[in-house]
């Protein structure tokens, strides 16, 4: 994988009707398949130094600098329950932003950029209990034969765990 991929050189078609379908990044945290909205997407990075900030929970890691922002850094795995795995060269951090909150995600792996047609994304709540992720699922989309677990980045940057390192870095 490169050093980084701007999201400006992903956004390819954007000639789809309004409500047709909308750009999901697809990547992988264990065996499952997750997605977030590619409009929130600043960059993909690969894994690089964290600083660690005290007194914080397990999930976040800690600040990078990256072009000079500081920007939290949260293990997505760790902030779903998942097993902690050790970093290697297929890791990477994807920056997230919405507004002026910008946080980046550690994943296992970055899939693709796939179209994910809204009459093709159920809601979450029509499958019952997903868990401790439950609170961070906005639906689930079929794809061919499988389903993408696809992310509200609103309320992942909304985190608790966010907004105490962004306090602590004021």
């Amino acid at each position: 994988m490169s050093t980084e991929m701007e999201m400006d050189d992903i956004y390819q078609d954007d000639t789809l009707d309004a409500g047709t379908a909308r750009k999901y990044l697809l990547f992988h945290l264990g065996e499952e398949e997750y997605g977030v909205d590619i409009h929130h997407v600043q960059s993909i990075e690969e894994l690089q130094k964290i600083t660690t900030v005290p007194d914080l929970s397990k999930a976040m890691k800690g600040v990078i600098n990256l072009r000079g922002q500081v920007i939290p850094v949260m293990d997505l795995r760790l902030r779903f329950g998942l097993s902690a795995r050790d970093y290697d060269d297929r890791n990477c951090i994807i920056i997230l932003s919405l507004s002026d909150i910008t946080l980046g995600i550690i994943v296992d792996t970055v899939s693709e950029v796939k179209d994910i047609p809204d009459d093709q994304i159920e809601s979450a709540s029509s499958f019952g209990d997903l868990g401790s992720r439950e609170r961070f699922v906005q639906g689930l989309g079929k794809v061919e034969q499988e389903v993408k677990i696809l992310l509200d980045v609103t309320r992942i940057l909304a985190d608790e765990d966010r907004v105490s390192l962004a306090e602590a870095n004021e």
